[in-house]
Order: C-alpha cells, then sequence, then structure tokens
C-alpha cells in the first residue's frame, strides 16, 4: 500500500519529566517537529517547567518510504540562545498500521541521557479505507412496497403513514370536535314506544261522577274540563241555626 502524498494528523499533547534548563525561574518549553525537510513548532508554555502541555495538531503529508518523525524538545530564551533540552524520534509503523497511535516517545541529551518523554497522538486514514467507506451502501429509504415502514426509535412518523390503509384500528372514525356523529354511527335504543298522554290507571270513577251519599249541588257537579267554582255551595241536608240554648250559662 502506498502512502505517499497521503495526510498524517499529530497531536502533540506535552512533555513530562524534561530536564530542567533554568536556575533561579521555571523554564519556558516548546516541540518541534521534523518530517521531509519541513518543521512544525508548537506554542511555547511559558513557565511550563519539567511538564509543558501544549495540545496542537497537525496535518503532514505523508512521503513513501519515509517512517520516522524527528522531535525535539527546546527552552526559550529572550536574551541568549534557547537551550536545548532532548530530541528523539516517533516511528509511524503502528499508525500506518492500525490508523491510531497514542504512545509516550523518551528523549535523549546530546551526551544520550534521558532527559524526560513526549507524548503525541497519531491518526492515519488511508485513501483504500476511506473509498471503502463511501462505497458502503446507507439505506436511507425503506424497501420498495412498505409505505408504511415504522420509522426509527424515538422519532416521530410522516403525517399520514399510521396506521396503513386499509388496516382495521379497532377504534370509531374520529369526529372533528363539536360535530355530531355521523348517522349510523351509534346503535339505536331498541326501546317498546310509549302513548303520551300516559292513560289514566283503571278502576277509578270518572272525574264527573258525585260522591256516594251527598246530595248534588245545585246545578250539578261541573264536569272534569270545566271552571271549578269556588268557595263550594255549603252541603244540604244540615238543620238551620236555632235559638240559643237557656240555661244557667246565660247567652253567647
Amino acid at each position: 500500500m502506498s502512502v505517499q502524498g497521503q495526510p498524517l494528523e499529530i497531536t502533540v499533547i506535552g512533555c513530562t519529566n524534561l530536564k530542567d534548563k533554568e536556575w533561579l525561574s521555571r523554564q519556558d518549553p516548546y516541540v518541534v517537529l521534523e518530517y521531509a525537510g519541513t518543521r512544525y513548532r508548537t506554542k511555547t508554555d511559558t513557565d511550563g517547567g519539567k511538564n509543558p502541555t501544549f495540545n496542537e495538531k497537525y496535518v503532514l503529508p505523508m512521503i513513501e518510504g519515509l517512517r520516522e518523525i524527528n522531535v525535539s524538545v527546546w527552552n526559550s530564551n529572550t536574551v541568549s540562545t534557547d537551550d536545548f533540552i532532548g530530541s528523539g524520534k516517533i516511528h509511524l509503523q503502528k499508525v500506518l498500521t492500525s490508523g491510531y497511535d497514542d504512545s509516550v516517545w523518551p528523549l535523549t541529551s546530546r551526551s544520550g541521557k534521558r532527559s524526560g518523554d513526549v507524548r503525541v497522538i497519531l491518526h492515519f486514514n488511508s485513501q483504500k479505507e476511506k473509498k471503502a467507506s463511501l462505497a458502503s451502501p446507507v439505506p436511507s429509504a425503506p424497501p420498495s412496497g412498505y409505505a408504511n415502514y415504522p420509522p426509527a426509535y424515538g422519532s416521530c412518523p410522516p403525517h399520514g403513514t399510521y396506521p396503513p390503509a386499509g388496516c382495521p384500528s379497532g377504534y370509531p372514525p374520529a369526529v372533528p370536535y363539536g360535530a355530531p356523529p355521523p348517522y349510523g354511527a351509534y346503535p339505536p335504543q331498541a326501546c317498546p314506544p310509549q302513548p303520551y298522554p300516559y292513560p289514566a290507571p283503571g278502576g277509578y270513577p270518572p272525574a264527573s261522577a258525585p260522591p256516594a251519599g251527598y246530595p248534588p249541588p245545585p246545578g250539578g257537579y261541573p264536569s272534569a274540563s270545566g271552571p271549578q267554582a269556588y268557595p263550594y255551595p255549603a252541603p244540604q241536608g244540615y238543620p238551620p241555626y236555632g235559638p240559643p240554648p237557656s240555661g244557667p250559662y246565660g247567652h253567647y
């Protein structure tokens, strides 16, 4: 597999346990990457001391046959020349094989002594993998014949897709709010017809019959539908009032 011209992402996270080049103050480290004659310099971590952090990402075009990146760490000075802290090599075999590498690489001084570590994250995605991912089919629509295909969990179905056409739902059809139900939507009540007005119960004399044992009033009793005289005349057959009784109690 040729890697010529393909991009390699490298993120410089930071350094640990750097050799201190300052006596009276904290050192100000920065990192330099060199690949195929091109140099990439991070910002200076002012007062970063022995454990500076950077979190800077670069994209390097790959060169076929060149599988190492040179890395060096320096201490920035404003008056004199910058101090060299250490250098090392970052190997690319792992990232070219698996596509990802998060490793710590050792740094050594010019005398060969350990002078700290640098951590970088590498990411590589070959053009072959990109083409394969683009060529893979992505289901964007349900198969033909499934107009009412269920939507994904958590999403709302499009308007008009539920329930499927022609499938009974088991519920009466929806009626707009305030509108009467359609004729025939509800079963009629099986109640027998009732006459109105209701007939009078049997066994009672008619309203115009006189009560038994009393003589009728002058002119007879009025009919049930006629007006009623009030007050009624006094009943007949009682003796008239006579003189007051005599006795020791005197007059009324």
